[in-house]
């Protein structure tokens, strides 16, 4: 029996909702390779309701006839290649299908029917002529077009592209968050699940090959240290296997800079070997189209403050913290050697960022249920006070209503003490001090604090906390995941 879907409940419903429409419809949906929309797509109706195609990187020509030959086998008709010579006949002929049970036709891969992006769109010009002639069935008919090559896929519905406001529906499918990736890892320690998330990610490829019964330690060797490892091999050609990128070799530095902890268009460029020019920016503007990277600015900075850039995906931030770094170890020594010696012991300095990342996930997940108030944008600040001090506040944020939401995120073992509180306090006192209005805010009434410690918190923790006179917030790793435990989830 098939592993039932994980996730994604909201395109579910939407793709079921369109394939039961009673007329018929077009949906787009793409992502990055290995997030998981051809299992989507292939579990999501009952055997026989959906033809599935799946195109390859040959000659559109090839995948015409591979076409037609498996729309024949699965509708059981008599199809010939030589009598469909166009994809304008192609396209008649997937939505005049006899079949009564079927609900959906889907093509996935839709961006190989071209060779390249011109031809796609004539490719696609012969989709919306078919589409135009279709005479409206008795049945429901879902026409899904399905892609990895993200600007190819959103190019379909651009203004003058030839399927532009036919479709009914578009989403761009997102690696899992730390929540469902604990479905695939599903290791007994939560933090242990938390870890998984931060070596492996949210990409349904790169979680599927991990065996919870086995300990974390030997699914991090075997799979990301080895230089055989299977999730090591696809972080590693990711970006090979990117269509229509050119200067490969220049997107792998940019990333390789970025992962090093090089956050500012010129230390990046600078440590790519390349010019920080247009062709740098929009390089790394493609990488975070992609998923690739992301760009962030301190909280309360104007719009003209560059932007700094980190790795996005948590595969690649640990590749490039540790793999990357322990390449020639892990050539001549066994890799749970190295994780034990090198890897292991540094896990929990990582996984501080990683952390913040994990409570940001959750505010937005829990945030509905627990009567949250909705914020503006996630943020955190850092630099230095009136007394040229560092200081760094890993929440900061306005809500909506107005107030704010600030507070710290601890990557802990112990219990937190009211310390952490009082630092935080005195914190905003000394932004407050340093000019920062933001700060004077969050300690008014209508503003609230965030505490998330993994190793809980002691007893009148927020008791005390609350004192200050603001709601307080308390998320202990068991917070975090005690949803999913009871939904059976992870």
């Amino acid at each position: 029996m098939a592993a039932p879907i994980i996730d994604r409940q909201s395109e579910q419903a939407k793709l079921r909702e369109l394939a039961e429409a009673g007329k018929p419809c077009i949906a787009l949906i793409y992502g990055r390779r290995g997030v998981g929309k051809t299992y989507l797509l292939t579990h999501l109706w009952e055997k026989g309701r959906a033809f599935y195609f799946t195109a390859s990187a040959v000659t559109p020509e090839q995948n015409r006839r591979r076409l037609i030959e498996e729309a024949a086998a699965w509708s059981g008709e008599r199809l010939e290649p030589e009598d469909y010579p166009t994809w304008r006949t192609v396209f008649r002929l997937l939505l005049s299908l006899k079949s009564q049970r079927s609900v959906a036709v889907v093509l996935d891969e839709f961006q190989y029917l071209g060779a390249d992006e011109s031809d796609l769109a004539t490719v696609t010009s012969e989709l919306n002529a078919a589409w135009e002639g279709l005479r409206a069935p008795e049945r429901s008919l879902l026409l899904v077009l399905s892609g990895s090559v993200a600007r190819m896929m959103e190019a379909l519905d651009g203004g003058g592209a030839p399927l532009h406001g036919r479709l009914a529906w578009k989403a761009r499918l997102a690696p899992f968050d730390y929540w469902d990736a604990a479905a695939m890892a599903r290791f007994d320690l939560l933090r242990d699940r938390a870890r998984a998330y931060g070596v492996f990610g949210g990409m349904p490829r790169y979680l599927a090959p991990i065996d919870p019964g086995r300990s974390l330690a030997d699914n991090v060797a075997e799979l990301m240290l080895s230089p055989r490892g299977e999730v090591r091999s696809q972080v590693e050609t990711a970006i090979l296997q990117e269509q229509g990128l050119r200067d490969i070799p220049k997107y792998a530095g940019i990333l390789r800079a970025i992962g090093g902890g090089r956050t500012e268009l010129s230390r990046i460029a600078s440590r790519a070997g390349v010019a920080n020019d247009t062709s740098l920016r929009d390089k790394v503007e493609r990488l975070v189209r992609l998923g690739y990277a992301e760009r962030h600015r301190n909280f309360d900075t104007g719009r003209t403050t560059p932007y700094r850039y980190r790795l996005a995906d948590p595969a690649f931030m640990f590749y490039h913290a540790f793999v990357a770094r322990l390449e020639t170890a892990l050539e001549v020594n066994e890799p749970l050697e190295v994780w034990e010696a090198h890897v292991g012991p540094r896990l929990d300095a990582y996984m501080g960022h990683l952390f913040e990342r994990i409570v940001e996930q959750a505010y937005h997940r829990r945030r509905k249920e627990e009567g949250l108030p909705l914020v503006q944008q996630w943020g955190r600040w850092e630099g230095a006070d009136h007394a040229g001090e560092s200081l760094e506040m890993d929440i900061v944020t306005r809500l909506m209503g107005g107030g704010m939401l600030t507070g710290a995120i601890k990557w802990s073992q112990s219990p937190a003490a009211i310390g952490l509180h009082r630092h935080h306090m005195r914190d905003l006192d000394r932004l407050a001090l340093s000019g920062h209005r933001w700060a004077h805010e969050a300690r008014e009434q209508g503003s609230f604090l965030l505490y998330a410690a993994a190793g809980g918190f002691e007893e009148d923790f927020r008791e005390r906390a609350e004192q200050d006179g603001l709601p307080v917030i308390c998320w202990s790793l068991n917070d975090l995941y005690a949803r999913a435990a009871e939904a059976g989830a992870v």
